[in-house]
């Protein structure tokens, strides 16, 4: 099993059949604040839609293609956390992230992207981590900001959700730069 440690209150691992149900109930009970902002919870009706979902995230671990860890905040799923994809090729990914409704503003998304950032430039080898953001999710927007990456620009009517067309904000952070940033 995967497992980082962030504090002693907190650490990531990867996601696993065995999280189907904590993850279901979590996804669920925050289903209109996350939905607010991503796709997933429309899609999201059972416990097996959770399990069909870690598969997918297994499968892309195995394969080098990103993955899905929980973020656990004093032993309880509070979020995900997880690389969307990994560009081998042009060195690049791109972090995504949630947490349900009674675990946002305590920082845990900070510090859950910190680790897969520095794991991306330090283990992986790689020279860019994009975060892509609604643009009017202001608490979301706030995290690469804190984090110190670059606004590279708005791809605009990027998805219909909730008939609307919501506008997605790109972030960037370059190895380089989180090297300074970081000393």
């Amino acid at each position: 099993m995967y497992k980082a440690v962030v504090s002693p209150d907190i650490y990531l691992s990867i996601l696993e059949y065995r999280h189907a149900d904590e993850l279901y109930k979590l996804v669920d009970g925050s289903r209109d604040s996350i939905g607010q902002w991503l796709s997933f919870p429309s899609k999201t009706h059972k416990v097996e839609d959770s399990k069909i979902f870690i598969e997918k995230s297994l499968k892309r671990f195995a394969e080098g293609n990103g993955y899905w860890a929980g973020i656990w905040y004093r032993e309880k799923l509070a979020g995900s956390v997880g690389y969307l994809y990994i560009d081998w090729k042009d060195k690049k990914t791109e972090i995504g992230y949630w947490l349900g409704k009674n675990f946002e503003g305590i920082g845990l998304a900070t510090q859950a992207c910190k680790l897969l950032i520095d794991h991306a430039f330090s283990e992986l080898k790689l020279n860019k981590v994009e975060i892509n953001v609604a643009s009017n999710n202001e608490k979301s927007k706030a995290i690469p900001k804190r984090l110190g990456f670059k606004n590279e620009g708005c791809i605009r009517s990027y998805e219909f959700l909730n008939g609307e067309y919501l506008d997605r904000v790109v972030f960037g952070q370059l190895k380089d730069e989180w090297a300074i940033k970081k000393a």
